[in-house]
């Protein structure tokens, strides 16, 4: 019989609430249903579970799957769907079937499967990240659901809301040069796109011939708002000046690659990653000191450097 794991299990608990425990009564019930509906056969895996349960399996003509989980109330669950259907087969994983009233993603299971982490050359990964970035280049949807990068950053506000019009533990200069920053940015945006919202190394899987992009989160923005989520991620580990250094250097890749402004991605970078530390203050998750010292050291370079959008 199939279970859960006993940390998605606290995990679910506490981001879901009731919503959340619904679900975890009726999980046995759902992964017999998945199995009669698509005649799936699971496969034990050792896939990564932090808010979805995700496994291994097979179509009854052998064909290789991924059964992807989530609670049906998670607001992010529809926008996922309609983004995996979007990109499905252009850079993105192809998504078989869902229902996503039931909260379930079924998927192509790609092989080798690694992750871009795999590439050890960090240019050489860069080049990957952008390549897939121009394959997922989709204008954005007429009247869809999706949130825009203009949304997103009202996560600044909901800062000052609960501090009283103050920014708590995260310094006042960031914060206001973040609202600053997206408020231009904004004013100045490109053309806007459906992004995938969370393209970082982890979600960037070789598929054969080609690397795919699974996990969109899905939001409109121009493209270069889309190379954020690499820029800030596998970082060297507490060592501030390195990561300065490695995501200046992916940043020049990315201008040179997709003809865009180094000031402009320089910008991106440093507002979100102050609208991330919102995220994790919010979420209980993250280093926020490293992100903080980082917020820092990237806003002088752009205040040095990049004060032109």
């Amino acid at each position: 019989m199939t279970s859960l794991p006993k940390r998605l299990v606290s995990t679910i608990r506490q981001v879901h609430g009731q919503a959340g425990e619904r679900w975890i009564a009726g999980f046995g019930e759902l992964i017999d249903y998945c199995s009669r509906r698509w005649g799936l056969k699971l496969i034990t895996s050792d896939y990564p579970l932090s808010f979805n349960y995700v496994t291994a399996a097979a179509l009854p003509d052998g064909r290789p799957a991924v059964l992807k989980l989530r609670v049906p109330e998670d607001p992010e669950l529809p926008l996922e769907s309609e983004a995996l259907r979007l990109f499905s087969g252009r850079g993105g994983v192809k998504l078989l079937d869902s229902e996503p009233e039931r909260g379930i993603l079924l998927l192509e299971r790609l092989a080798p499967g690694l992750t871009l982490k795999s590439v050890k050359d960090d240019e050489e990964a860069t080049r990957i990240a952008a390549g897939l970035l121009k394959s997922l280049r989709i204008p954005a949807p007429e009247g869809g659901s999706f949130p825009s990068s203009e949304q997103w950053a009202r996560g600044l506000g909901r800062l000052r809301q609960k501090h009283g019009g103050g920014t708590g533990p995260i310094p006042e200069p960031l914060v206001k040069s973040a609202e600053e920053g997206f408020e231009r940015l904004h004013r100045t945006l490109g053309m806007p796109l459906l992004l995938h919202g969370d393209l970082h190394h982890d979600n960037i899987l070789s598929g054969g011939s080609e690397w795919v992009a699974i996990d969109p989160k899905g939001v409109i923005g121009e493209i270069e708002y889309g190379t954020v989520p690499f820029l800030l991620n596998n970082l060297p580990d507490g060592d501030t000046d390195s990561s300065i250094r490695l995501i200046r250097s992916r940043i020049a890749i990315f201008s040179e690659e997709l003809q865009v402004r180094s000031e402009r991605l320089l910008a991106w970078t440093f507002c979100h990653l102050v609208l991330s530390s919102v995220w994790s203050l919010e979420d209980g998750s993250g280093d926020l000191e490293g992100s903080l010292k980082l917020a820092a050291e990237l806003l002088a370079i752009w205040r040095l450097e990049g004060s032109a959008l």
